[in-house]
């Protein structure tokens, strides 16, 4: 049978663009101090080599001064570059500062801003909460639906998992080498010997659960712990990790 031209052209297709979710990390500069700058990221670095060897970063620029000059940009970028960490973009800036990022091979990454909520008539609410009283709210009962991605198989090293505005759950163990990550809350019911991130979109109340501790980063909206700071009598206990206040918690369950 001859094969049609359109079916002819589809089967020598070699590439396929498909839309992806990946978890960026983001360094933002909160003063025009490069020499400072590189001293605590290089902090940052020490504390977790592994984390941060060729790991793609996006600079957050919003808060530095216009004053501060493009070509001072490139050469932080370039010292950047030296600490093994691949700059790939910037946020924020004036439009020379993002010029002189076009030019240092950086893309020029947008800003997500949530949506505007609707104005509201304070009239009209108080005429509808006189016509029509609240409900008393049930504290035992939630009516808010949380989404889930369940993995059952042991996540290997090297693997990356993300559940995407949902809670995590891995059944088995994460090994070493390995990074789960969520939006939400993550729960592992094995060994987490590898890296755990909850809340990355900022949710600052989100928790880790795991039943045996072991591992080697663990991160609740950007604030974490690597292993050296983790006290040795929570290593292989059951426990939780939370936010209090900008402080990291993990206490055994």
């Amino acid at each position: 049978m001859p094969v049609k031209p359109n079916e002819q052209l589809k089967s020598t297709h070699v590439i396929e663009l498909k839309a992806g979710a990946f978890t960026l990390p983001v360094l933002r500069l909160l003063k025009n101090q490069p020499e400072g700058i590189l001293r605590e990221l290089q902090e940052k670095v020490d504390q977790a080599p592994g984390m941060f060897q060729n790991a793609p970063l996006a600079l957050d620029i919003s808060s530095l001064p216009n004053d501060v000059q493009p070509s001072d940009l490139s050469a932080l970028v370039k010292q950047i570059a030296s600490m093994g960490i691949k700059p790939i973009g910037v946020r924020g800036g004036t439009a020379d500062q993002q010029r002189s990022a076009r030019h240092a091979g950086l893309a020029v990454l947008s800003e997500s801003r949530p949506e505007p909520k609707p104005a509201v008539d304070l009239e009209t609410v108080k005429a509808t909460a006189v016509e029509q009283p609240a409900a008393t709210p049930s504290p035992s009962v939630s009516t808010e639906a949380v989404a889930s991605r369940l993995v059952a198989l042991p996540v290997r090293s090297g693997q990356r998992i993300y559940a995407r505005d949902a809670d995590l759950i891995i059944l088995s163990t994460v090994s070493a080498g390995a990074e789960i990550m969520a939006d939400g809350n993550i729960h592992v019911y094995g060994t987490l010997r590898g890296r755990a991130l909850a809340g990355v979109k900022g949710n600052l109340k989100t928790r880790i659960f795991c039943s045996d501790l072991q591992a080697e980063l663990v991160s609740i909206s950007g604030q974490y712990q690597v292993s050296d700071g983790i006290d040795n009598a929570l290593s292989g206990k059951p426990v939780q990790i939370y936010l209090s206040g900008e402080s990291l918690v993990i206490e055994e369950l």
